[in-house]
């Protein structure tokens, strides 16, 4: 393989791993991104470290910890002037860089895109049909499908680029996003009311925390932008529930498909430019997502679905075609993985590792075994309570630290700290919180020595 390889990363929004054939999906079929896994490696063990959409863009970007990067909620925004972005050190080593799509990391000076020689990106989350751009700033509206559009925009960018110089393109979709508006063309996919239900749609919470019994990402309470339709009458919680299910599942599915097609459609133009056996292919999202899992939609807990991550790459030559890893990776590990790719030496500040040897099927002896998350937002949007915790190969433990008068608009509400530990060889569906279960002390012991662990490495402090 040649050095300096072009590197393309396609980012989708809230597109859970369970939503991809490749990943087993039973809900849809991604042939394109199956394409990109047969041809390259496909990850099984990919984390976020906040499960929401503008602080994990910015641990993309930074490859830091919320708590360092400064991003931790969706109401933040990055400061592109003076943090460390895997995008401004390519470009200062000679690659022509672009972004096109969603950027949510804020609209005006200092949080525009930076170290970008071409950006056109939504604002904040944009929309479906029609959408408006900022392009280098100046505002441009576009007719047709979002999706549609910045695959276009991106390959239209391509056309530009020096064969020559290696490249850096950042193509982020707002699909499969709220409100799930689907292409016309894909309107009729799928037949409503005949997707498999998730095994845990109907969960009752009985042995989880009351942080988590008191959310508020029931699919059946979400708003009717999203649903599009009023329930049938007569239906009791169950059956609601169940429709709501198929309501969402259908049309979230829809809009993957358009992503799945930009997706083929960037694959060609590797191909037909001659540009694909040296190019570093990548698709991911910015986090998981629920897909009816415990009755839920949305993301945020530390829950498997919302914590796991799509992660394919292609790079022929260098990532076996075809492989399956199962070593565990972070978005903490994307930006120093970009670097060394490019012959680039992670910056002391970045706080991830690359992931190189582990996308050739070579785990090093010292690679990561656990995980550190964190939540940080207080109750905003959701009702869902700020947490954290560890999660390594078998068991996952998480600490609820409650709410406050302080921490909330809520005078009333008050939750006390909690804590929940999952056996996840034998409780995959995590419905079965053993905290505090005399058979689990002493992996609790160690969960809990590991937390202290992790935390301090990440520079993190106990809850405030």
């Amino acid at each position: 393989m040649p050095s300096r390889p072009n590197i393309l990363f396609i980012m989708s929004d809230d597109h859970a791993a369970h939503a991809i054939s490749a990943y087993g999906s039973k809900v849809n079929n991604t042939p394109h991104i199956d394409r990109l896994a047969s041809e390259g490696a496909r990850l099984t063990n990919t984390f976020c470290t906040n499960a929401i959409c503008t602080p994990s863009r910015a641990t993309i970007l930074t490859g830091q910890y919320s708590h360092v990067n400064g991003v931790l909620t969706l109401d933040d925004e990055i400061d592109s002037s003076r943090r460390v972005q895997s995008q401004k050190i390519l470009a200062a080593a000679g690659y022509k860089t672009a972004i096109v799509g969603k950027w949510h990391l804020g609209n005006n000076p200092p949080s525009n895109p930076q170290g970008f020689d071409y950006w056109n990106v939504l604002p904040g989350q944009g929309d479906y049909n029609d959408p408006t751009f900022f392009e280098m700033g100046e505002k441009v509206q576009y007719e047709g499908y979002v999706t549609d559009i910045i695959t276009e925009k991106a390959t239209e960018w391509l056309d530009t680029v020096d064969g020559d110089d290696p490249f850096f393109l950042m193509v982020h979709h707002k699909a499969p996003h709220s409100s799930w508006i689907p292409a016309k063309r894909h309107e009729n996919l799928g037949v409503e009311g005949e997707f498999p239900e998730p095994e845990t749609l109907q969960d009752d919470y009985e042995t989880r925390s009351q942080a988590v019994k008191m959310s508020s990402i029931q699919i059946e309470d979400t708003r009717k932008e999203n649903l599009k339709f009023d329930p049938p009458p007569g239906l009791n919680q169950e059956e609601l529930r169940s429709w709501a299910y198929q309501r969402y599942i259908t049309d979230y599915t829809r809009t993957v498909q358009a992503v799945d097609d930009s997706v083929g459609t960037l694959l060609d133009y590797l191909d037909e430019h001659n540009l694909a056996d040296n190019t570093l292919v990548v698709y991911t999202s910015d986090q998981g997502m629920f897909l009816g899992d415990h009755g839920w939609h949305d993301k945020r807990f530390m829950y498997e679905e919302s914590l796991r991550m799509p992660f394919i790459a292609k790079l022929p030559g260098e990532i076996p075609a075809g492989s399956v890893v199962e070593g565990m990776l972070l978005n903490l590990d994307f930006a120093p993985t970009f670097l060394d790719y490019a012959g680039i030496e992670r910056p002391g500040e970045m706080q991830g590792e690359s992931a190189r040897g582990l996308l050739r099927g070579e785990v090093p002896d010292d690679w990561r075994s656990s995980l550190y998350y964190r939540y940080w937002m207080h109750l905003q949007g959701h009702r869902i309570v700020p947490h954290y915790g560890v999660r390594n190969e078998r068991y996952k433990l998480i600490y609820y630290y409650g709410v406050t008068t302080e921490d909330t608009r809520m005078p009333d509400l008050e939750i006390p700290d909690e804590w929940e530990l999952y056996d996840l060889e034998e409780d995959p569906n995590e419905l079965n919180n053993v905290y505090g279960n005399p058979e689990y002390a002493a992996v609790q012991a160690e969960m809990l020595a590991e937390l202290d662990r992790l935390q301090a490495e990440a520079g993190d402090t106990p809850r405030h």
